[in-house]
């Protein structure tokens, strides 16, 4: 543990670039059945302010667990890492279909809990080539240690 509280403060992970295509955007429509015109329709999409179709904001949050797993962060050895939930999460650009995105994880915070570890993660989707995130969060993820 003593390693991880050495660490509060730092980024401990970049996961690798993952595109969010229009197929993903379709498959994540039907399975949440939500089918806005904006996620699924690129001829209406063109006509709004966002020139083409764009992910589902909770698309882009689904896919924090997929980021964080592969960002290789150095964690003591787990059995399971459980999401904990969000104190603070804001989706704050939107990510155009096509568009690839990636996490940061900084950690702000570790607390000893029975059978684990809670971390407090500073978390940050950017979008390739965009200057704002599409998504910030304040992600509490459990880890039950091994």
């Amino acid at each position: 543990m003593q390693d991880l509280v050495d660490r509060v403060g730092q980024e401990i992970g970049l996961s690798p670039w993952v595109s969010l295509d229009q197929a993903r955007i379709d498959a994540f429509a039907e399975l949440t059945e939500d089918r806005q015109f904006i996620h699924i329709d690129p001829v209406r999409a063109a006509d709004t302010p966002f020139g083409g179709t764009i992910a589902h904001g909770y698309l882009t949050l689904s896919m924090l667990s997929r980021l964080f797993e592969t960002a290789e962060i150095p964690f003591p050895p787990v059995r399971a890492s459980l999401n904990y939930g969000f104190d603070k999460l804001r989706f704050l650009t939107p990510v155009r279909a096509g568009a690839r995105i990636r996490a940061r994880f900084t950690l702000q915070g570790v607390e000893e809990r029975p059978g684990g570890l809670l971390l407090r993660l500073d978390t940050r989707v950017e979008i390739e080539g965009a200057s704002r995130p599409a998504l910030a969060a304040d992600w509490l993820v459990m880890l039950q240690l091994a």
